[in-house]
């Protein structure tokens, strides 16, 4: 064996000499490192041959291979190289060899080997099974009386090194019996630091396995660690760091938590590091202080430690210690443990709240069988809001609700790959609807383009045909309509003719089926027939005769006169405009104005709109009486808040508000007031939110992310921790109370900011004055739920100039937000649009998210313990006196202002466009749903115009099932105005394809201020597998059009539904692809169920070319069992349609392209609702249909020339956020380590890349899931 040995390693240095032709030692004419393996050499022979085992001999080899590889690097390079068989020979020898000079040698070579290279020897020496070794060693030389004191330092050194790269270690330690005389040997040496060092470090590790933990605890080792800490003294620091260091490891084990607490040793932990905290000035002993705070912090883990450690008076010790450390950097790890513990020992309280129930009730037609309503409805009074004091505080978070597709999806925390679809039956779409076409036959009513032939309508002369408005107008009167669930009749006219009502017709006994009147809308009006927008009936001061000719308002705000009218060549206007539309696709709503320049120019300098309107204030529907603007939105129906003609100006108060028709031509106050009478509101509202009235201009000034000033969010926890400490600074106010319903605004002697929230769309519940400028802020969970905490959108009166104001909403629930990372609140100031500038803009300061001391009911987890609520906390200084301000999540878009927009788009109908307007069913609210169909007319009635115009490819969209993502109604208002736009880019839509949209599928939820939920309490988009027509009726009588379509063979080319995202940034696509799935899933399939058309990534790859928002890496196709009931994945397994989509769209602002670093602003969500219009004209190239193939042509050139580079990285499936992490430490669990905070909420896992042939659209696109 000592030959092979020899010779192999010969073989290897004549390797070694031809390739670095290193220099020859002197002695003997060898070369130095054969001298090492020689010497190895004649140890393994002594080894083999007991009879050659020489004490004297085996001292002097080991000795000079000792000196070698002490003196000589490549000496031990030559032992370690791969190959090499000298590690096994070392090893083999110390276990032979009795001698301990010989032991040690070979003890002192092997802590010369393992010293360097990066631990790669170490795992050598581990995979050799050199740890065993090693404390069989120990236990051999523990026997002898005395045992030989270097003998155990160099053993325990070794094993110091060895343990944190073996992941046996901790069960060999205990196997062996290695723990007890480790632990001897300390309890004989405590004065001993040079063996008890070593020593310490090796328990170090043991501690790190848990039934070691606790069977040391059971021997004594905690208050052995506790004895060589303490008291304070800087003798020997080096030894009390790794002390604490293994003190820490053992208290991460409950029992010897437990026994600590017993003990009395956390007033004893305090007491010294507060001792340290005195002492230590020159912060050179940081970590012994961050190991004492680590010991607290794992003591605080369970309850008795929590008690103990208020009951030691440790919120006062940490919180004066760390305001001590705040102003040096460097004492940030202390500073941030600190405050760990503080949050996590502060008492658990719940929410100020009777209940935490929603503070308005509707009672249902039924209950569901299971869920969380049917537990809601189940539950005993008073025992919805339970405070658990649950033991299990370091439990890893569950807050990791998947933010796709609306985000509350998964109630417990997935593995990354758990939640993909394995199931391939549920990857192969269905083939059948699923419901006889009896049934669906209904539905015909609805698809009147399919069967219109035209006959009666005079194409050469179109002068003569009337406008008609839509069917079953949304603006019903005001009072509650007692109407059933109804499918209404949608007949054709007669061109020639006014409108007639079709007779009522029974279509089958059941409630939803019951038709309805209605009327149609297709009749197109004469060119000369188009006006300017009318709002004379607002009683504007404005000049309107000025002109001869009137423009014609578009969707880009581009006024046009009549095409006969525009000189310049058809070619030319064509190009022009499409280079327009692709270059800025712009939005800027200015209607009358005829360029942008002259908006830009009005906005920019600041003056109010010259024509102006007279109001009284406030706004109150119905006649009721007023109260004053600002008055902090007293009750209408008490005399409680309501000050009435004694305020300055009394009742007849008149307000000179500007006229925003020339800003915002598709608003009109007067009308919006006309809507908001006709819906049905379950408190009933009686207030109309001045933003709301006034309308929104998106500013154009840019807004970008707000920059995170470091340490905010701990100032923020400090002066949280401060109520506890100096509970006689609190004021504890209430002053608004929905509870109370009767008097909701508490009056006082002016010192207190006024709220209000009754109003459309309104979401405040509770406000409570903490401080002089501070106010704690509880929302209202959506209706028939007791959680879903997200919307806000309130009013804020009686504010003092230049005072910055605190306001902390404290019951939020989503474990992160983008208010972490740049988005601010928006705020929208009625003093600035009075001033000409009606607009909600980006506001506050110190804008933090995190978790706080208000204990969350496991009822309302999910059953979850320990969970908590989060904060969400923000400072503002207000500009005017006597303003009245309005705060919101995001910019709010409501079902009145849908209802005028969808009246006003009527305005911008001509001849050559197809709209209708039907009501496709009435809400449990009893609001209508609006169903929309936009095309255009047929060039005449001919067959072959006819047939045309009835094969056009359907385009289904949908918005706002989720009522907190307003910003999906951006979106689609944008789509809605181009799509009834002039541009040519818009008429070949039109002629392309065939609309139908439903732009709000749940208006209970946005009218009544929920976040997520319809009146039912479940959240919509999770009941299209099985909706009730009863609870779910938007979502019955949508899925029943596309059931419809399918039975009739005409599935939509693309399906799309409007979301929005609330934890990434940017805009960006789900769809739905086997083949993607089953690669992201590992299952095995066979070729056949690979086989997929790739289309479905064409229109998310034409939007990432042309939309400056949309990020086609965030894009991703898998289906996931967790959204199998939404309507992205029900459309494509159900209906077939394999551009089954959902666009998200972000809250906050975007992280590449044009606007990066910019919040998103309406401007920029219109845009993409106008931007997703123009892919689906390159899509029609795509899908074969090639009219206007001039347009088209031109179109790709642009596109080409404009493109965005894609970037080209593997794919990923990320769990959480994927936003980078701060300099200043985010923890966002009080409950969690520190060091595992960030990783919790920064968890990405990659999997496997697509393979290159997957499509030419995406080989270089990344998938990115949350």
């Amino acid at each position: 064996m000592g030959q092979q040995f020899l010779s192999s390693q010969n073989t290897r240095y004549v390797d070694l000499v031809k390739m670095n032709k290193p220099k020859m030692a002197t002695e003997k004419g060898v070369p130095s490192n054969s001298r090492v393996l020689m010497l190895l050499g004649q140890l393994e022979r002594m080894n083999g041959e007991a009879m050659v085992r020489d004490a004297e001999t085996a001292r002097q080899v080991t000795a000079k291979i000792l000196h070698l590889i002490q003196t000589q690097e490549r000496s031990g390079k030559e032992v370690m190289s791969k190959g090499s068989s000298g590690m096994e020979v070392i090893l083999a020898s110390l276990e032979n060899f009795q001698d301990v000079q010989t032991t040690l040698n070979i003890l002192y070579i092997l802590s010369e080997l393992l010293t360097v290279g990066r631990g790669r020897r170490v795992g050598v020496f581990v995979s050799k099974g050199g740890t065993g070794i090693l404390f069989q060693l120990l236990i051999t030389a523990s026997k002898e009386l005395p045992p030989s004191e270097e003998l155990m330092l160099q053993l325990h050194s070794l094993l110091a090194k060895v343990g944190p790269k073996d992941r046996k270690f901790g069960v060999k330690s205990r196997l062996s019996g290695a723990l007890n005389i480790t632990v001897n040997i300390m309890k004989q040496n405590l004065q001993n630091a040079k063996l008890l060092l070593p020593c310490l470090q090796v328990l170090r590790v043991y501690s790190s396995n848990s039934v070691n933990a606790i069977s040391l605890g059971k021997n004594g080792v905690v208050e052995l660690m506790l004895k060589i800490v303490a008291p304070y003294s800087k003798k020997n620091t080096s030894l009390h760091k790794v002390a604490l260091d293994a003190l820490g490891a053992l208290l991460k084990s409950k029992t010897n938590a437990r026994r600590a607490v017993d003990g009395g040793h956390v007033p004893v932990l305090l007491v010294l590091y507060l001792d340290w905290h005195r002492n230590d000035t020159r912060h050179r002993h940081m970590l012994i202080r961050k190991g004492l705070l680590v010991c607290l912090r794992n003591i605080t883990n369970i309850k008795l430690g929590r008690k103990a450690f208020i009951d030691a008076d440790g919120m006062r010790i940490l919180y004066n210690t760390s305001a001590e450390c705040l102003p040096v950097r460097t004492l940030d790890p202390l500073v941030n443990t600190s405050s760990l513990i503080m949050r996590k020992c502060f008492p658990k309280n719940r929410l100020p709240l009777p209940t935490i129930k929603s503070v308005v009730h509707f009672p249902l037609p039924q209950v569901p069988a299971a869920g969380p309503v049917a537990q809601l409805y189940n539950q005993p009074p008073g025992v919805d809001d339970v405070v658990d004091d649950s033991d299990d505080n370091d439990e890893t978070e569950g807050d990791t609700e998947n933010d796709t597709e609306n985000e509350e999806d998964e109630k417990y925390h997935r593995t990354p790959n758990d939640d993909i679809e394995t199931d391939l039956n549920k990857l192969h779409p269905k083939k059948s609807p699923g419901r006889p076409f009896e049934e669906l036959r209904v539905y015909e009513r609805f698809f009147l383009e399919l069967s219109e032939d035209f006959q009666g309508y005079n194409f050469e002369c179109p002068k003569s045909a009337s406008t008609t408005s839509s069917s079953l107008s949304l603006s019903a009167a005001s009072t509650r309509c007692a109407w059933p669930i109804v499918v209404p009749t949608a007949q054709a006219l007669s061109p020639k003719h006014s409108p007639i009502s079709s007779s009522q017709e029974d279509c089958n006994p059941t409630k939803w089926q019951q038709t309805q009147q209605s009327q149609s809308a297709p009749i197109p009006t004469p060119l000369a027939a188009v006006t300017p927008l009318e709002l004379d009936t607002i009683h504007l001061t404005k000049d309107q005769d000025k002109k001869g000719e009137a423009p014609i308002p578009s969707w880009d705000g581009h006024t046009a006169l009549s095409s006969l009218t525009r000189p310049g060549s058809q070619g030319q206007k064509l190009e022009q405009e499409l280079v327009n539309e692709l270059e800025s696709v712009f939005l800027e709503e200015e209607g009358a104005l005829n360029t942008e320049a002259e908006i830009r120019g009005v906005r920019q300098e600041g003056s109010p709109v010259h024509a102006t309107r007279h109001i009284q204030s406030p706004l109150l529907l119905g006649g009721i009486a007023t109260r004053r603007a600002g008055g902090g939105g007293s009750n209408w129906g008490s005399d409680c808040g309501s000050e009435g003609a004694e305020d300055e100006g009394g009742e007849g108060a008149v307000l000179e508000v500007p006229d925003t028709a020339l800003l915002l031509p598709l608003h009109d106050p007067d009308l919006y007031v006309e809507m908001v009478k006709g819906t049905q509101s379950v408190p009933q509202y009686a207030e109309v939110a001045y933003p709301d009235y006034f309308g929104h201009v998106a500013p154009t000034f840019r807004e970008p992310l707000l920059e995170r000033i470091y340490g905010v969010q701990r100032s923020k926890i400090f002066q949280d921790i401060e109520r506890l400490i100096h509970p006689n600074d609190i004021l504890d106010k209430v002053v608004y109370d929905l509870d109370i319903p009767s008097c909701p605004v508490i009056e006082d002697d002016g010192e207190s900011l006024k709220f209000n929230s009754q109003f459309e769309s309104g979401n405040l519940r509770k406000a409570i004055q903490v401080r002089k400028y501070e106010y704690d802020l509880v929302l209202n969970s959506d209706i028939n739920s007791n959680h879903y905490h997200q919307w806000f959108y309130f009013e804020v009166s009686g504010m003092r100039v230049g005072t910055s104001y605190r306001f902390n909403i404290i019951n939020c629930e989503k474990s992160n937000s983008q208010f972490n990372y740049g988005m601010q609140v928006l705020m929208y100031s009625v003093q600035e649009a009075i001033s000409g500038r009606p607009c909600w803009v980006r506001t506050g300061t110190d804008i933090c998210y995190y978790k706080n001391h208000f204990a969350r009911s496991s009822i309302a987890a999910g059953g979850q313990k320990g969970k908590s609520y989060y904060s969400l906390t923000f400072s503002i200084s207000f500009n005017h006196k006597d303003d009245v301000c309005y705060f919101a999540y995001h910019y709010p878009y409501t079902y009145s202002t849908l209802k005028m927009h969808l009246s006003k788009l009527e305005g911008l109908r001509t001849p050559q466009i197809y709209l209708r307007q039907d009501i496709l069913c009435e809400t449990l609210g009893g609001n209508g749903c609006p169903l929309l169909t936009i095309t255009a007319m047929p060039e005449s009635n001919s067959n072959d115009h006819i047939c045309q115009f009835r094969n056009r490819p359907l385009i289904f969209l949908s918005a706002r099932v989720h009522p907190g993502e307003t910003n999906a109604s951006w979106v689609m208002k944008g789509t809605l105005e181009f799509l009834m736009g002039t541009s040519p880019l818009a008429a070949s839509l039109r002629e392309a394809y065939i609309f139908k949209i439903v732009p709000m599928l749940n208006p209970d939820g946005v009218v009544n201020g929920n976040h997520r939920c319809s009146l039912s309490g479940e959240d919509l988009n999770r009941q299209w597998q099985n909706p009730n027509p009863e609870l779910h009726p938007t979502i019955f009588h949508t899925k029943s059009l596309l059931q419809y379509l399918a039975h009739i063979q005409r599935a939509p080319l693309v399906f799309c539904d409007y979301h929005g995202h609330s934890r990434k940034k940017n805009v960006f696509m789900y769809g739905c692809s086997m083949k993607e799935t089953i690669w992201q899933s590992n299952v095995s399939a066979t070729s056949s169920d690979l086989q997929e058309d790739l289309g479905y990534r064409a229109l998310p790859k034409i939007l990432s070319q042309i939309a400056p928002a949309f990020s086609m890496t965030s894009c991703s196709f898998v289906v996931e069992r967790s959204k199998e009931s939404t309507a992205r994945v029900v459309v494509w397994r159900e209906i077939g349609v394999q551009r089954s989509y959902t666009m998200e769209s972000t809250l906050c602002g975007c992280d590449q392209g044009k606007y990066k670093g910019l919040q998103i602003s309406t401007r920029e969500l219109e845009e993409m609702g106008a931007q997703f219009c123009v892919a689906l004209l390159r899509l029609k190239r795509l899908t074969g249909l090639r009219n206007h193939q001039h347009l088209l042509d031109l179109e790709s050139d642009l596109i080409g020339t404009q493109s965005k580079v894609v970037s080209s990285c593997s794919t990923t499936y990320v769990m959480e956020e994927d936003e980078p992490s701060f300099l200043e430490a985010i923890d966002y669990s009080a409950e969690s380590n520190d060091e595992d905070a960030e990783a919790e909420n920064e968890q990405v896992i990659e999997v496997h890349e697509n393979p290159d042939h997957l499509d030419q659209l995406s080989d270089s696109d990344s998938n990115h899931r949350v």
